[in-house]
């Protein structure tokens, strides 16, 4: 058995994300990784609309979902290997480069308007583009990802009881001990 064999999910976080990873878990588990999936959340209201620089005929607007890597987002096996003469040995780069669009745009632009695999929307994936404070605690334990982001020193971050802002401005670790209260550094 080759060592990539047992792998049913790829999924990416950004490094500003929380992942609830039993709720991550579950939400995989609703899903068939033989089939082509394409999981995540768009950080925008309507497709991306790009011009591509087509040299053989005008200018061609294309439009595409495309799901945000603020929030997260996760691709089957089955589509990750469609992907893969595609996207892999560098061509995904490559492909960025060419649109010049960061690397969560490209994902959207070789997914659904390459291989027209369409994003399946998960809302319990947040990014920091979303006002966090509307998540309530009470709605944490369904959720996937969070995020946060401070602007003009305001933080956007989810409101929670826990540690105080000073120790924990991103609220993680309170978020953390709501989640898993039995971890020894949360307060009790």
């Amino acid at each position: 058995m080759n060592v990539g064999d047992w792998r049913r999910w790829f999924c990416h976080f950004d490094d500003d994300n929380y992942v609830n990873v039993p709720r991550l878990v579950r939400l995989l588990d609703e899903y068939s990784a033989s089939k082509d999936w394409y999981l995540g959340k768009p950080s925008i209201s309507s497709p991306l609309e790009i011009i591509m620089d087509n040299k053989s005929t005008r200018d061609k607007k294309i439009t595409f979902w495309f799901a945000t890597g603020g929030a997260g987002f996760c691709l089957s096996r089955a589509l990750a290997l469609k992907m893969l003469p595609i996207a892999g040995g560098g061509k995904f780069v490559e492909i960025g480069d060419k649109i010049r669009f960061p690397d969560d745009v490209t994902m959207g632009f070789i997914v659904e308007h390459l291989l027209r695999i369409p994003l399946t929307v998960v809302d319990q994936f947040h990014s920091h583009l979303e006002p966090m404070e509307f998540l309530r605690p009470e709605m944490f334990h369904d959720q996937v990802s969070f995020s946060y982001a401070k602007m003009k020193n305001e933080w956007n971050v989810v409101k929670i009881d826990g540690f105080d802002m000073k120790t924990d401005p991103k609220r993680f670790y309170s978020l953390h001990c709501h989640l898993f209260p039995y971890f020894s550094f949360c307060p009790r």
